[in-house]
């Protein structure tokens, strides 16, 4: 087996895993928003809005105090605010609804949309008319007078902005009720995504106060994905019992998700971004799941519900978690809480890809560009299998010097397959040529090849991160195609380097690829396209040496 013989099977294998997972979105995305009858779920009969509290987190079990007040506040519409507080530190722009306190919008100022916008950040959370991404929390009990992500909050001012000189910006918001006073604060790092959340209660009621704290993440499935490379966007839950585990939205739909959990974390993940909500590590919470589908727009939540707190009359309690919100950076979430760095999500194969990637990142804190980095990582990939390269190449080599020799045998004796056979094994083993010399060990270099393009592929490093000249992006497409073609190219004269297939129609098939795989790659990202590229220069020079020397009658 040659290189193209194996690049032509995974790439089967990959455009098949492609088809099924879009096969999946079109014929298994539930209709959002309508019943079987067609009607608006979100609506009654005469058209009026009707709200639920289907996003609302169950209640912890304990003991039921009575409340004073015989009122339930009543939940807004999903898109109602209230007075909008805007939050501004070195890195990101915040936007905070003091109705519930719920981050409605968070930019990230250091991730631009787009290099053609430059100044305008990523939108990681978001509330629009048709998409939903937002961070809620709040209180439960059973006496009413714990506030939810639907009370009404207030603040004392609509905008913060941290100054030059502090290295923390808080935002409190307030809340008060038959004696019940609770402060939630944000408070905010310089140079940081994580955000540190509390909610303090003051009881200053003749009764006992006993709830709650419950955070979660919410959102609506994408309204479109990458239909060539996929990354998973959805729930995961960590902890020491379970590690790692993924909630998809339709096994949200299929059944909620109650799973007691030590510590741990819970999240939302897209390429290159998560959010997720990390409580203290000695605290026991209900991971739980909810899939409301019964709003026009359909959404999807993970969230975290802790044990009943109690809180005598006269006393004062606070429940505190933190919550990040920002790019998968593996070194800064090590940092933040076990598993955390996980999200970056390399599949089966990571124990290859972190080292891979670690391996990635000591380049370019030394050449400071990754694209160059990702030349380097090629070459020691090739300097690691060198000997098993070599003695792949050697056979190949040995191969096509007894091509003709074998091409004659093939017309000696026609149809006999039984003594063409007999009469190959022959000269393999008077030439000392292993069949499969060529292929097993390229086999073994198949898992290093994939967990690094999954390295690649995670990597949010590489997002809008320049090479050179013409490449602006190593995370999109090359815009002139250059380096698609540079790579059909090498894999023409790869094949020239190849022993020729003995079949005709074989041979028409090899002389193909090279242009499908052109056009295949040329939708790829150019940091993946830049590591073929490289990896088949760095094979073609080492080949063309060995075939050299085995045809000039050396070993």
């Amino acid at each position: 087996m040659d290189n193209t013989r194996l690049f032509l099977f995974a790439a089967l294998v990959f455009v098949g895993v492609l088809m099924w997972q879009q096969w999946q979105i079109d014929y298994n995305l539930p209709s959002a928003g309508t019943t079987q009858n067609g009607i608006d779920s979100n609506q009654d009969q005469s058209g009026r809005g009707v709200v639920q509290f289907e996003d609302l987190p169950e209640q912890a079990e304990g003991v039921i105090y009575t409340s004073k007040s015989n009122g339930t506040p009543e939940p807004a519409p999903l898109f109602e605010t209230e007075q909008l507080i805007f939050v501004e530190t070195d890195v990101i722009k915040a936007v905070i609804d003091t109705r519930g306190g719920v981050i409605r919008s968070l930019k990230l100022k250091k991730y631009p949309i787009s290099l053609e916008q430059p100044d305008e950040g990523l939108e990681l959370i978001h509330s629009e008319s048709d998409s939903l991404y937002i961070i809620q929390s709040g209180l439960r009990n059973r006496s009413d007078t714990a506030p939810t992500h639907y009370s009404l909050y207030r603040a004392k001012r609509d905008e913060y902005v941290m100054k030059d000189n502090a290295d923390e910006l808080i935002v409190p918001l307030f809340w008060s009720q038959d004696g019940i006073e609770v402060t939630k604060t944000y408070r905010f790092r310089r140079g940081d995504y994580l955000i540190d959340v509390s909610h303090r209660v003051k009881n200053n009621s003749v009764n006992d106060w006993q709830g709650s704290e419950y955070r979660q993440i919410q959102r609506a499935r994408p309204i479109s994905e990458s239909r060539l490379l996929y990354t998973y966007t959805g729930a995961v839950y960590y902890n020491d019992e379970v590690k790692y585990e993924k909630v998809k939205f339709d096994d949200m739909e299929d059944e909620r998700l109650k799973v007691q959990s030590t510590g741990g974390w819970i999240a939302m993940l897209q390429h290159y971004f998560l959010s997720a909500w990390i409580p203290a590590q000695d605290d026991t919470n209900l991971v739980y799941s909810i899939a409301n589908t019964t709003q026009q727009l359909s959404t999807y939540t993970i969230g975290l519900r802790s044990e009943n707190r109690f809180i005598a009359a006269g006393g004062q309690g606070e429940f505190n978690s933190q919550l990040f919100v920002g790019p998968k950076i593996v070194k800064r979430l090590e940092e933040i809480s076990p598993g955390l760095e996980l999200t970056v999500d390399y599949g089966v194969l990571t124990f290859l890809s972190k080292p891979l990637y670690w391996l990635l990142s000591f380049y370019h804190d030394y050449v400071g560009n990754w694209g160059l980095s990702i030349m380097l990582l090629t070459f020691t990939i090739k300097a690691v299998f060198y000997k098993l390269s070599e003695t792949s190449y050697r056979s190949m080599a040995k191969m096509r010097k007894v091509s003709p020799r074998l091409k004659t045998l093939k017309e000696r004796y026609g149809s006999d397959k039984q003594q063409l056979n007999k009469a190959m094994m022959e000269l393999y083993k008077t030439e000392k040529i292993n069949p499969m010399g060529g292929c097993l060990p390229i086999l073994v270099q198949i898992p290093v090849f994939i967990a690094l393009y999954w390295a690649l592929l995670e990597s949010v490093d590489l997002r809008q991160a320049p090479f050179i000249f013409w490449i602006k992006d190593l995370s999109v497409m090359d815009p002139y195609y250059v380096l698609p073609v540079i790579m059909g190219i090498s894999m023409l004269v790869q094949q020239r380097l190849n022993p020729p297939p003995p079949d005709p129609i074989q041979a028409k098939v090899m002389m193909a690829l090279p242009f499908v795989f052109t056009i295949f790659f040329a939708f790829f990202p150019s940091g993946l396209v830049l590591y073929w590229v490289m990896n088949n220069v760095l094979s073609i020079t080492q080949q063309w040496i060995i075939t050299k020397r085995i045809e000039a009658g050396g070993s």
